[in-house]
């Protein structure tokens, strides 16, 4: 059964296509060239002067895993339940429960509704993973994957303590993406979270761990080598060390070059550049740190935009979740330790437009999104929730393509946070097509999704389709149709059919010999054995939602 999408216009910057009129074909749930006249057409949607784009892909959202479940528990009343009900016996209401703390059934459907046919948890513990991807899994609509934590766990710790040679180091961090099922490698606080076991309350790039004796750089080079060598299409995923500490700008400029070169990619960045001038001393380093990507053409970066509201923040980074529990709102907090691998802190947090630090945030992320020049290397997040829950992102692309708005948003800012930022002097509007980029094709180019985020031949029928209208918020928030793998799954900005996504993985080979090791680690320090702490092919499709995708890598020389 082939399906016609016929006279929209395509923004496509996979390849080249900026508002071009053209029909699209679907067969199979996958996007094909023109059939001959013989074939059956069995359905056709006139999209006649509507926008059509790729499915949308987060490429960082805390969507599985235990931070998310703790965040539930401890706010219950964030939880909304009016009108909830299994997604196969019924369709969600809006209120299912709480923006910034969505139910796993909440979250697919307001991702899906929006245009999002993919999102990725960039936090997954490895000692966690089982629990991470049954929540994913539980997610319906969209496609899912994670990042695998490492950096702080006590194994690596030790390669790294023994000088142990980059191949051991690459064995493992192959290993551990085979067994968390993973598609990337993510290193929150580099050092920082093991450190403050060992009560060390700030860690700099350059700094020794006190135990270990090595430095957050030593961690950042050698992982960064490990991923590239091993052929993982994403970067090594950065939440760099002083996250929210003003001055910071300075540790995330040097963080720059850890790598030697080699592909990076610095998470939620906003909350990386923070100067100390002004009165307050606490001040924009957006400029420097914007400057500074724009030139270093091996860096890429996602924003972590705050926007103002309630929310709940949600971090493996113990160290700086410890320091800013005096701010909950309201006041409570969970700080804990998480085995050898990591720790977890859950400190909710409300956003205000009138505090000084707050706004200055706000303006910071924008300033950061309009100064840096290639969309292909900056990418549309608030790091859900920590920033601003997902269902914001509607909100903030209007900000970025309407400077009237925006402005107008700036003007009810705190005044001396008005004082600080030069946002108003930016007059960077951006295109659908830039759009498009940031948060289609070049977050699937970045992840190695060869198959999403654009709209060619071959690729999966996810398709979003919007009505052109000047307030871009209600055009975004939205979409007249949203078809995933070639199903009509969204009509009118309302799911009408439940489906399940895939989840996508990568496992580059590795010397099997590394579980001799790291079995007799685990029976001497874990709680589990080793083999229960692989997840197996078979139990991530056991349930029968969905699919694995397995992006295989091409080892790179050393």
């Amino acid at each position: 059964m082939i399906t016609l999408l016929k006279n929209g216009k395509m923004y496509d910057p996979a390849h080249n296509k900026n508002g071009v009129v053209e029909d699209i074909y679907i067969r199979d749930g996958c996007i094909i060239a023109k059939p001959s006249q013989t074939e059956k057409i069995a359905q056709t949607f006139n999209l006649t002067g509507k926008v059509v784009m790729a499915g949308a892909i987060d490429m960082h959202s805390h969507i599985g895993g235990g931070k998310v479940n703790i965040a539930r528990m401890m706010l219950p009343e964030f939880q909304e339940t009016k009108g909830y009900s299994e997604p196969e016996a019924h369709i969600c209401t809006p209120n299912c429960s709480h923006n910034a703390t969505p139910s796993t059934t909440d979250a697919g459907f307001r991702y899906i509704e929006m245009g999002y046919t993919a999102a990725f948890e960039p936090a997954i513990l490895p000692i966690n993973a089982r629990q991470a991807h049954l929540e994913m899994g539980d997610t319906p609509m969209i496609d899912k994957g994670g990042y695998a934590m490492l950096g702080n766990d006590d194994y690596f710790l030790r390669l790294l303590s023994q000088k142990a040679d980059q191949k051991a180091i690459n064995d493992y961090v192959a290993w551990t993406l085979a067994a968390t099922q993973a598609i990337g490698i993510k290193v929150v606080n580099p050092g920082g979270i093991s450190a403050f076991k060992f009560n060390q309350r700030r860690l700099d790039l350059d700094e020794n761990n006190s135990h270990y004796q090595v430095t957050p750089r030593e961690i950042l080079k050698s992982l960064s080598t490990a991923v590239h060598q091993l052929g993982i299409a994403k970067p090594l995923h950065v939440h760099c060390n002083n996250l929210g500490a003003a001055g910071n700008f300075e540790t995330t400029l040097n963080t720059m070059g850890a790598s030697d070169g080699i592909p990076m990619h610095l998470t939620h960045i906003q909350f990386h550049s923070y100067g100390t001038e002004g009165d307050k001393k606490f001040s924009s380093a957006a400029a420097q740190i914007s400057e500074a990507l724009n030139k270093n053409k091996h860096i890429t970066a996602d924003v972590g935009q705050i926007l103002f509201g309630q929310t709940v923040t949600a971090s493996g980074d113990t160290m700086m979740q410890h320091l800013n529990a005096k701010h909950a709102s309201p006041k409570k907090s969970v700080i804990m330790d998480v085995e050898c691998d990591a720790g977890c802190g859950v400190v909710p947090f409300k956003y205000k437009d009138k505090n000084y630090v707050n706004a200055l945030q706000w303006a910071i992320g924008l300033e950061i999104f309009l100064s840096v020049e290639d969309p292909w290397r900056i990418f549309l997040t608030t790091d859900h929730p920590n920033g601003a829950p997902f269902t914001s992102y509607p909100h903030l692309i209007r900000l970025l393509m309407d400077k009237g708005f925006r402005n107008e948003a700036f003007a009810k800012l705190n005044l001396d946070a008005q004082a600080m930022s030069n946002l108003t002097s930016l007059n960077r509007e951006y295109s659908l097509y830039e759009i498009a980029v940031m948060t289609r094709a070049g977050a699937a180019k970045l992840i190695g999704l060869n198959d999403r985020g654009h709209l060619g031949v071959g690729a999966a029928a996810d398709i979003t389709i919007y009505t052109d209208q000047p307030d871009r918020e209600a055009m975004f928030a939205k979409p007249d149709y949203v078809f995933k793998d070639g199903e009509l799954v969204v009509k009118d900005g309302k799911v009408v059919k439940v489906v399940w996504g895939a989840t996508h993985t990568t496992k580059p080979t590795f010397d099997k010999g590394v579980e001799k090791d790291l079995s007799e680690y685990f029976e001497k320090y874990h709680t589990i054995q080793l083999d229960n702490f692989k997840i197996s092919d078979d139990e991530m499709i056991e349930d029968g939602r969905g699919k694995l995708v397995n992006h295989k890598g091409k080892a790179r020389a050393n």
